[in-house]
Protein backbone atom coordinates (compact mmCIF):
# COMPACT_ATOMS: atom_id res chain seq x y z
CA UNK A 1 0.00 0.00 0.00
CA UNK A 2 2.81 2.43 0.87
CA UNK A 3 4.54 1.71 -2.46
CA UNK A 4 1.37 2.54 -4.35
CA UNK A 5 1.16 5.90 -2.60
CA UNK A 6 4.73 6.78 -3.63
CA UNK A 7 4.04 5.71 -7.22
CA UNK A 8 0.84 7.76 -7.41
CA UNK A 9 2.63 10.85 -6.03
CA UNK A 10 5.47 10.55 -8.53
CA UNK A 11 3.00 10.09 -11.38
CA UNK A 12 1.17 13.23 -10.31
CA UNK A 13 4.40 15.28 -10.26
CA UNK A 14 5.32 13.95 -13.72
CA UNK A 15 1.93 14.94 -15.16
CA UNK A 16 2.18 18.40 -13.55
CA UNK A 17 5.62 18.90 -15.16
CA UNK A 18 4.25 17.94 -18.59
CA UNK A 19 1.27 20.29 -18.25
CA UNK A 20 3.44 23.22 -17.18
CA UNK A 21 6.00 22.63 -19.95
CA UNK A 22 3.19 22.72 -22.57
CA UNK A 23 1.56 25.88 -21.17
CA UNK A 24 4.70 27.81 -20.19
CA UNK A 25 6.49 27.96 -23.54
CA UNK A 26 9.17 30.57 -24.33
CA UNK A 27 9.40 31.41 -20.66
CA UNK A 28 12.51 29.33 -19.91
CA UNK A 29 10.66 26.66 -17.93
CA UNK A 30 13.10 24.17 -16.36
CA UNK A 31 11.15 21.92 -13.98
CA UNK A 32 8.61 21.87 -11.17
CA UNK A 33 8.68 20.29 -7.71
CA UNK A 34 5.70 19.41 -5.52
CA UNK A 35 6.10 19.55 -1.73
CA UNK A 36 3.48 18.34 0.76
CA UNK A 37 2.78 20.74 3.64
CA UNK A 38 0.12 20.70 6.38
CA UNK A 39 -1.63 23.67 4.72
CA UNK A 40 -1.65 22.01 1.26
CA UNK A 41 0.58 21.29 -1.74
CA UNK A 42 3.40 23.67 -2.59
CA UNK A 43 4.39 23.81 -6.29
CA UNK A 44 7.85 25.32 -6.98
CA UNK A 45 8.40 26.37 -10.61
CA UNK A 46 11.98 26.90 -11.82
CA UNK A 47 12.22 29.27 -14.79
CA UNK A 48 14.71 31.64 -16.39
CA UNK A 49 12.10 34.44 -16.81
CA UNK A 50 9.97 34.51 -13.65
CA UNK A 51 8.26 37.80 -14.62
CA UNK A 52 6.60 36.21 -17.65
CA UNK A 53 5.39 33.29 -15.51
CA UNK A 54 3.69 35.62 -13.06
CA UNK A 55 2.06 37.79 -15.75
CA UNK A 56 0.27 41.09 -15.28
CA UNK A 57 -0.88 41.41 -11.66
CA UNK A 58 -0.48 37.65 -11.17
CA UNK A 59 -2.99 36.65 -13.85
CA UNK A 60 -0.99 33.63 -15.04
CA UNK A 61 -0.54 32.29 -11.50
CA UNK A 62 -4.30 32.49 -10.85
CA UNK A 63 -4.99 30.50 -14.03
CA UNK A 64 -2.41 27.89 -13.08
CA UNK A 65 -3.77 27.43 -9.54
CA UNK A 66 -7.31 27.00 -10.86
CA UNK A 67 -6.10 24.42 -13.48
CA UNK A 68 -4.09 22.46 -10.91
CA UNK A 69 -7.13 22.24 -8.61
CA UNK A 70 -9.45 20.97 -11.33
CA UNK A 71 -7.15 18.65 -13.33
CA UNK A 72 -4.91 17.15 -10.67
CA UNK A 73 -7.12 17.33 -7.58
CA UNK A 74 -4.81 19.50 -5.46
CA UNK A 75 -6.72 20.93 -2.46
CA UNK A 76 -4.85 24.17 -1.76
CA UNK A 77 -1.97 24.60 -4.27
CA UNK A 78 0.51 27.35 -3.51
CA UNK A 79 2.68 28.32 -6.48
CA UNK A 80 6.19 29.61 -5.87
CA UNK A 81 8.54 30.78 -8.64
CA UNK A 82 12.33 30.62 -8.38
CA UNK A 83 14.82 31.86 -10.93
CA UNK A 84 17.43 29.54 -12.42
CA UNK A 85 20.95 30.67 -11.51
CA UNK A 86 22.82 29.51 -14.59
CA UNK A 87 20.72 29.13 -17.74
CA UNK A 88 23.44 27.42 -19.78
CA UNK A 89 23.77 24.53 -17.30
CA UNK A 90 20.08 23.57 -17.43
CA UNK A 91 19.37 20.95 -20.10
CA UNK A 92 15.65 21.78 -20.51
CA UNK A 93 16.29 25.49 -21.02
CA UNK A 94 19.08 24.74 -23.53
CA UNK A 95 16.77 22.40 -25.50
CA UNK A 96 14.02 25.04 -25.54
CA UNK A 97 16.51 27.66 -26.69
CA UNK A 98 17.57 25.46 -29.64
CA UNK A 99 13.94 24.76 -30.63
CA UNK A 100 13.03 28.47 -30.48
CA UNK A 101 16.04 29.46 -32.60
CA UNK A 102 15.24 26.75 -35.19
CA UNK A 103 11.63 27.94 -35.44
CA UNK A 104 12.83 31.52 -35.77
CA UNK A 105 15.77 31.20 -38.21
CA UNK A 106 14.83 27.96 -40.01
CA UNK A 107 16.60 24.65 -40.61
CA UNK A 108 19.37 26.12 -42.75
CA UNK A 109 21.31 27.47 -39.76
CA UNK A 110 21.07 24.43 -37.49
CA UNK A 111 24.88 23.88 -37.45
CA UNK A 112 25.71 27.40 -36.34
CA UNK A 113 22.96 27.21 -33.66
CA UNK A 114 24.35 23.91 -32.31
CA UNK A 115 27.98 25.10 -32.16
CA UNK A 116 27.00 28.39 -30.51
CA UNK A 117 25.02 26.60 -27.81
CA UNK A 118 27.93 24.20 -27.16
CA UNK A 119 30.36 27.10 -26.71
CA UNK A 120 28.01 28.86 -24.26
CA UNK A 121 27.50 25.69 -22.19
CA UNK A 122 31.23 24.84 -22.02
CA UNK A 123 32.10 28.44 -21.07
CA UNK A 124 29.55 28.23 -18.25
CA UNK A 125 31.61 25.44 -16.63
CA UNK A 126 30.14 22.17 -17.87
CA UNK A 127 32.37 19.13 -18.23
CA UNK A 128 30.69 17.93 -21.43
CA UNK A 129 27.63 18.32 -23.64
CA UNK A 130 25.91 16.34 -26.39
CA UNK A 131 23.16 17.63 -28.72
CA UNK A 132 21.27 15.34 -31.12
CA UNK A 133 18.99 16.94 -33.70
CA UNK A 134 16.91 14.47 -35.70
CA UNK A 135 14.45 15.22 -38.47
CA UNK A 136 14.21 16.51 -42.03
CA UNK A 137 17.30 18.68 -41.76
CA UNK A 138 18.61 20.10 -44.08
CA UNK A 139 16.89 18.16 -46.92
CA UNK A 140 13.70 16.20 -47.37
CA UNK A 141 15.20 12.97 -46.01
CA UNK A 142 15.29 12.53 -42.23
CA UNK A 143 18.73 12.43 -40.58
CA UNK A 144 20.22 12.74 -37.14
CA UNK A 145 23.04 15.20 -36.44
CA UNK A 146 25.23 14.93 -33.35
CA UNK A 147 27.15 17.81 -31.77
CA UNK A 148 29.37 17.06 -28.77
CA UNK A 149 32.26 18.44 -26.77
CA UNK A 150 34.10 17.59 -23.56
CA UNK A 151 33.63 14.52 -21.36
CA UNK A 152 30.27 12.78 -20.92
CA UNK A 153 29.43 9.60 -19.03
CA UNK A 154 27.45 7.04 -21.01
CA UNK A 155 27.04 4.17 -18.53
CA UNK A 156 26.83 3.51 -14.82
CA UNK A 157 24.91 5.19 -12.00
CA UNK A 158 26.52 8.55 -12.74
CA UNK A 159 25.11 8.52 -16.29
CA UNK A 160 21.59 7.81 -14.96
CA UNK A 161 21.40 10.08 -11.92
CA UNK A 162 24.12 12.71 -12.46
CA UNK A 163 23.81 13.79 -16.09
CA UNK A 164 21.08 16.31 -16.97
CA UNK A 165 18.93 15.20 -19.92
CA UNK A 166 16.08 16.96 -21.72
CA UNK A 167 13.97 16.65 -24.88
CA UNK A 168 12.27 19.28 -26.99
CA UNK A 169 10.53 19.59 -30.36
CA UNK A 170 10.64 22.31 -33.00
CA UNK A 171 7.77 22.65 -35.49
CA UNK A 172 9.16 23.59 -38.92
CA UNK A 173 7.72 23.72 -42.43
CA UNK A 174 9.39 20.43 -43.37
CA UNK A 175 8.04 18.73 -40.25
CA UNK A 176 8.69 18.25 -36.54
CA UNK A 177 12.36 18.15 -35.47
CA UNK A 178 13.39 16.40 -32.26
CA UNK A 179 16.10 17.80 -29.99
CA UNK A 180 17.88 15.84 -27.28
CA UNK A 181 20.34 17.53 -24.91
CA UNK A 182 22.53 15.91 -22.24
CA UNK A 183 24.91 17.92 -20.04
CA UNK A 184 27.46 16.77 -17.49
CA UNK A 185 27.64 19.50 -14.80
CA UNK A 186 30.70 20.63 -12.91
CA UNK A 187 29.39 19.21 -9.61
CA UNK A 188 30.08 15.68 -10.82
CA UNK A 189 33.79 16.41 -11.22
CA UNK A 190 34.52 15.87 -7.52
CA UNK A 191 32.57 12.59 -7.47
CA UNK A 192 34.27 11.52 -10.68
CA UNK A 193 37.74 12.34 -9.28
CA UNK A 194 36.97 10.43 -6.06
CA UNK A 195 35.83 7.37 -8.00
CA UNK A 196 38.89 7.57 -10.24
CA UNK A 197 41.20 7.72 -7.21
CA UNK A 198 39.47 4.70 -5.68
CA UNK A 199 39.77 2.74 -8.91
CA UNK A 200 43.45 3.68 -9.27
CA UNK A 201 44.18 2.57 -5.71
CA UNK A 202 42.42 -0.75 -6.25
CA UNK A 203 44.32 -1.33 -9.49
CA UNK A 204 47.66 -0.46 -7.86
CA UNK A 205 46.95 -2.81 -4.95
CA UNK A 206 46.08 -5.64 -7.37
CA UNK A 207 49.30 -5.03 -9.34
CA UNK A 208 51.35 -5.13 -6.13
CA UNK A 209 49.74 -8.42 -5.10
CA UNK A 210 50.45 -9.94 -8.50
CA UNK A 211 54.08 -8.79 -8.36
CA UNK A 212 54.54 -10.24 -4.86
CA UNK A 213 53.04 -13.56 -5.95
CA UNK A 214 55.29 -13.69 -9.02
CA UNK A 215 58.36 -12.98 -6.87
CA UNK A 216 57.50 -15.83 -4.49
CA UNK A 217 57.03 -18.18 -7.44
CA UNK A 218 60.39 -17.13 -8.90
CA UNK A 219 62.14 -17.73 -5.57
CA UNK A 220 60.65 -21.21 -5.32
CA UNK A 221 61.78 -22.02 -8.87
CA UNK A 222 65.32 -20.78 -8.09
CA UNK A 223 65.47 -22.99 -5.00
CA UNK A 224 64.36 -26.02 -6.98
CA UNK A 225 66.93 -25.31 -9.71
CA UNK A 226 69.73 -24.88 -7.17
CA UNK A 227 68.81 -28.17 -5.49
CA UNK A 228 68.88 -29.94 -8.86
CA UNK A 229 72.30 -28.49 -9.68
CA UNK A 230 73.69 -29.58 -6.30
CA UNK A 231 72.36 -33.09 -6.79
CA UNK A 232 74.06 -33.26 -10.20
CA UNK A 233 77.42 -32.08 -8.78
CA UNK A 234 77.47 -34.63 -5.90
CA UNK A 235 79.58 -37.87 -6.59
CA UNK A 236 77.66 -41.07 -7.16
CA UNK A 237 77.99 -43.62 -4.35
CA UNK A 238 77.48 -46.75 -6.51
CA UNK A 239 80.38 -49.21 -6.57
CA UNK A 240 80.11 -49.98 -10.26
CA UNK A 241 80.22 -46.35 -11.31
CA UNK A 242 83.47 -44.55 -10.60
CA UNK A 243 84.34 -40.88 -10.99
CA UNK A 244 86.06 -39.62 -14.11
CA UNK A 245 89.32 -38.58 -12.42
CA UNK A 246 89.98 -42.09 -11.13
CA UNK A 247 89.28 -43.53 -14.56
CA UNK A 248 91.78 -41.13 -16.13
CA UNK A 249 94.48 -42.10 -13.62
CA UNK A 250 93.88 -45.79 -14.27
CA UNK A 251 94.13 -45.21 -18.02
CA UNK A 252 97.50 -43.53 -17.50
CA UNK A 253 98.69 -46.41 -15.28
CA UNK A 254 97.56 -48.99 -17.88
CA UNK A 255 99.40 -47.10 -20.61
CA UNK A 256 102.59 -47.02 -18.50
CA UNK A 257 102.22 -50.75 -17.79
CA UNK A 258 101.86 -51.57 -21.49
CA UNK A 259 104.98 -49.56 -22.31
CA UNK A 260 106.88 -51.37 -19.54
CA UNK A 261 105.74 -54.77 -20.78
CA UNK A 262 106.80 -53.87 -24.32
CA UNK A 263 110.25 -52.88 -23.07
CA UNK A 264 110.59 -56.12 -21.05
CA UNK A 265 109.54 -58.23 -24.05
CA UNK A 266 112.14 -56.51 -26.22
CA UNK A 267 114.83 -57.09 -23.56
CA UNK A 268 113.91 -60.76 -23.25
CA UNK A 269 114.06 -61.14 -27.03
CA UNK A 270 117.54 -59.65 -27.11
CA UNK A 271 118.69 -61.99 -24.29
CA UNK A 272 117.30 -65.02 -26.06
CA UNK A 273 119.02 -64.07 -29.32
CA UNK A 274 122.38 -63.72 -27.49
CA UNK A 275 121.95 -67.13 -25.85
CA UNK A 276 121.18 -68.72 -29.22
CA UNK A 277 124.34 -67.28 -30.72
CA UNK A 278 126.47 -68.65 -27.87
CA UNK A 279 124.91 -72.10 -28.20
CA UNK A 280 125.58 -72.23 -31.92
CA UNK A 281 129.25 -71.30 -31.34
CA UNK A 282 129.70 -74.04 -28.78
CA UNK A 283 128.17 -76.64 -31.07
CA UNK A 284 130.36 -75.64 -33.99
CA UNK A 285 133.63 -75.78 -32.02
CA UNK A 286 133.60 -79.49 -31.01
CA UNK A 287 132.84 -80.61 -34.50
CA UNK A 288 136.14 -79.17 -35.69
CA UNK A 289 138.12 -80.99 -32.94
CA UNK A 290 136.43 -84.21 -33.77
CA UNK A 291 137.49 -83.88 -37.37
CA UNK A 292 141.12 -83.30 -36.34
CA UNK A 293 141.13 -86.35 -34.08
CA UNK A 294 139.75 -88.55 -36.84
CA UNK A 295 142.49 -87.35 -39.21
Amino acid sequence: MIERKFISRNLKTYLINEYLSQNLKRVGFSCAKVQRTPLGEKVIIFASRPGLVVGKKGSNIKKLTHALKEKFGLENPQIEISEVENINLDAQIVAERISNSLERFGAGRFKSIGHRVIEDVMNAGALGIEIIISGKIPGARAKSWRFYKGYLKKCGDMAVSGILKANAAAKLKSGVVGIKVSIMPKELKEKYDITLNKIEKEVVDEIKQIQAESKTVEKKEEKVNNEELKSEKKPVKDKNIKPKKVAVKKDEENKSKTTDTKKESEATKNVKEENKEEVTKETVAPTKTEENNEA
